[in-house]
Order: C-alpha cells, then sequence, then structure tokens
C-alpha cells in the first residue's frame, strides 16, 4: 500500500485509468465481434458495423489505450473482408 500522499493519488488514478481501458477493450471486441456476425448479412449492414468499429478503433488508438498500429492492422483485416464481400455480393451468378 501507499504511504505518501501523491502515490496514494497515483493510485487512484491508476485504477481509474485501468477501469476506462478495461471498458474501452471491451467495446472493440464487441464492434468486432458484430463486424464478424455481419460478414453473414446485407452488405450495408456489414458497411455500418466497419464504420462504427474503425471509430472505436481509432479513438482507443488516439488515447493509446491500444497501439496504433495494432488499430491500423485490425482496420485493414476488417476493410480486406469488407472488400471481398462486396466483390462476392456484386459477380455475376452463373447459370446452369
Amino acid at each position: 500500500m501507499p504511504h505518501t500522499r501523491s502515490a496514494k493519488k497515483n493510485l487512484r488514478k491508476t485504477e481509474k485509468r485501468r477501469l476506462r481501458n478495461r471498458a474501452t477493450l471491451r467495446t472493440i471486441k464487441t464492434h468486432l465481434k458484430r463486424f464478424d456476425a455481419a460478414l453473414e448479412g446485407p452488405v450495408e449492414k456489414l458497411q455500418e458495423e466497419f464504420n462504427l468499429a474503425c471509430t472505436r478503433l481509432d479513438k482507443a488508438a488516439a488515447r493509446r489505450v491500444i497501439h496504433p498500429n495494432k488499430a491500423a492492422r485490425k482496420k485493414s483485416q476488417m476493410a480486406v473482408a469488407l472488400h471481398q464481400r462486396k466483390q462476392a455480393g456484386s459477380a455475376p451468378q452463373p447459370t446452369t
């Protein structure tokens, strides 16, 4: 346990930050899972989930909750999946 006043204050600050960071990380994981689930549905819903997830990743990276490179990597992976889904949706259906 801290002894000095400044150490006690730092402990309080650290606890608040830890809880805020945990909430942010949980939100990011939730939005990434929603994006993965939306891959099966319509493209419009997928685009909406992509936009929301990218916003959450950017905000977390700006506040250094996650590393900016991790945010960029996740956004890139989602963009590739979105692009593939759009291409698959717009490709002409083969007739047999």
